[in-house]
């Protein structure tokens, strides 16, 4: 009951910092970008929280155990790979135009038409990246309650109390409190290691087991062609397929200059992938704690593993830093992905329907957006209860990579680079990646064939209409840009 009123109490500290910094957000650029005002420490540190979220702590950390290395080859490796690439790719082309939305660029680069289909995308992508947020949330509230709070009661509660501080504050609570929230998800999972390696005998004796037992193989042995196409996909999914996320460019872009951006993303990423490792290490010294329970749990409900670990075998002072630490992680990732959908919606979709709309009205639209999403992501979240986190995280980015991705990249540096080939690739991309993964089954590596026509459909779509209007055939008087 002590951690339940403890939690309870953290709840409420973060709810009302959120509204506190609400007296800072007076413009929509306020809304989505923190005004562009955010110095490097705090930049590091909503970067980070950008995938730090239940899918590092329950996710990865039960896919370690069950298949090792190779299993998380999208997140931690491919994840932490996506954030510093978008940091060096976004401070360095897109920091300087200014911009609240990737949808933003699209339209300046490609027009209308682009704009649209790749925001569509890019927010069907967080469907299942913020349910498995909130999914999380119902598990920790269910299991803190011990079921007087069911797991659907327990996503219901938790989407309310995200939604309340990030439809009020914007991206200033989102910032200000995951530079609070990392501090308390570092201190709390740290000790929660340092206690779990004392039961098993040290790090070493872990280690040592989970090599042993051929969890560090991170390679495929003896594989074919579609054994490592089956590794690379996840790996290029998460990496590339969440480059073009709303959620990533609002973080960075955030800093307060380009300079802040790139280090930020750098130090941000490179610590998600170090950290990591930490809940991973819990998670399998769990299964050397008490081997036939965890190893049984390991197999019909591994996500469990660290909180049974935690509420079995810690002091209530480890307890409550571990549940303020997992609250914290979920809180942080989830209020950022709740509010890039949304904003990206607001300016990228209502707006051109609305041109004459005052900044405070707009701004009130976009407040709008982040209610009406949360309830979709809820409803999303509650008819796919039996999905793993995991599961939901690693396949939310697909439709990205298959769609937005090579638009985006290709725009800076292609001059030649049209409006058709953009549809043509978006078009070809998506239609390739469904009926991969749907008509023909090959959800490994839907996402990678998705990639490749996408490539092919921005060099043709581009490259033909040009040639044929060329003056040597005939067609026309000049080359179309």
């Amino acid at each position: 009951m002590e951690l339940t009123w403890f939690v309870g109490l953290y709840l409420l500290v973060s709810v009302v910092i959120g509204l506190i910094t609400a007296k800072w957000v007076h413009t929509s650029k306020d809304f989505a970008v923190a005004g562009r005002h955010l110095p490097l420490p705090v930049v590091t540190a909503t970067v980070f929280a950008t995938w730090f979220g239940s899918e590092a702590i329950f996710g990865a950390s039960s896919t370690f155990a069950k298949k090792g290395l190779g299993g998380i080859v999208a997140d931690p490796f491919g994840a932490a790979c996506c954030l510093i690439i978008a940091g060096v790719f976004f401070s360095s082309k897109l920091y300087k135009l200014n911009v609240l939305t990737l949808g933003d660029y699209f339209r300046s680069r490609y027009g209308r038409a682009v704009e649209i289909l790749t925001t569509l995308c890019i927010i069907i992508a967080y469907l299942g990246w913020v349910s498995a947020q909130i999914k999380a949330l119902g598990l920790v509230f269910s299991l803190l309650s011990h079921g007087s709070i069911s797991q659907t009661e327990g996503m219901i509660l938790g989407a309310a109390v995200v939604l309340t501080y990030t439809a009020v504050g914007g991206m200033f609570s989102v910032a200000v409190l995951d530079f609070i929230q990392m501090t308390v998800i570092i201190g709390g999972l740290i000790y929660i290691a340092w206690l779990v390696s004392g039961m098993t005998g040290g790090a070493e004796v872990v280690i040592a087991h989970a090599a042993a037992a051929g969890k560090l193989e991170f390679f495929p042995n003896n594989a074919g062609l579609k054994e490592w196409l089956v590794f690379i996909a996840p790996f290029v999914t998460m990496m590339l397929g969440s480059i073009p996320q709303q959620d990533v460019f609002q973080r960075i872009t955030s800093a307060n200059s380009a300079k802040t951006a790139l280090r930020g993303s750098l130090f941000g990423g490179s610590f998600y992938l170090l950290f990591c490792f930490v809940p991973i290490f819990i998670a399998y010294a769990a299964t050397l704690v008490q081997p036939e329970f965890f190893n049984a749990l390991l197999e019909s409900d591994p996500e469990q593993i660290i909180p049974e670990l935690v509420l079995r075998h810690m002091p209530l002072f480890a307890q409550v830093l571990f549940f303020g630490a997992v609250i914290s992680a979920i809180m942080s990732t989830s209020s950022a992905t709740l509010l890039a959908p949304s904003v990206s919606f607001a300016e990228n979709i209502v707006r051109g329907f609305l041109p004459q709309l005052s900044d405070r009205g707009f701004l009130r639209v976009m407040r709008i957006c982040t209610v009406c999403f949360t309830g979709l992501v809820l409803c999303f979240a509650l008819m796919n209860q039996n999905t793993s986190i995991y599961q939901m995280v690693e396949s939310a980015y697909s439709v990205t990579l298959a769609g937005a991705f090579v638009p985006l990249i290709i725009g800076p540096f292609w001059r030649r680079a049209s409006n058709q080939g953009a549809l043509a690739a978006i078009l070809l991309g998506i239609s390739a990646w469904l009926i991969a993964e749907y008509g023909y089954g090959e959800a490994d590596i839907g996402a990678l064939i998705g990639l490749g026509f996408s490539c092919i459909g921005m060099v043709a779509g581009s490259l033909l209409p040009q040639w044929i209007k060329s003056p040597e055939h005939g067609m026309g008087e000049g080359v179309a840009t």
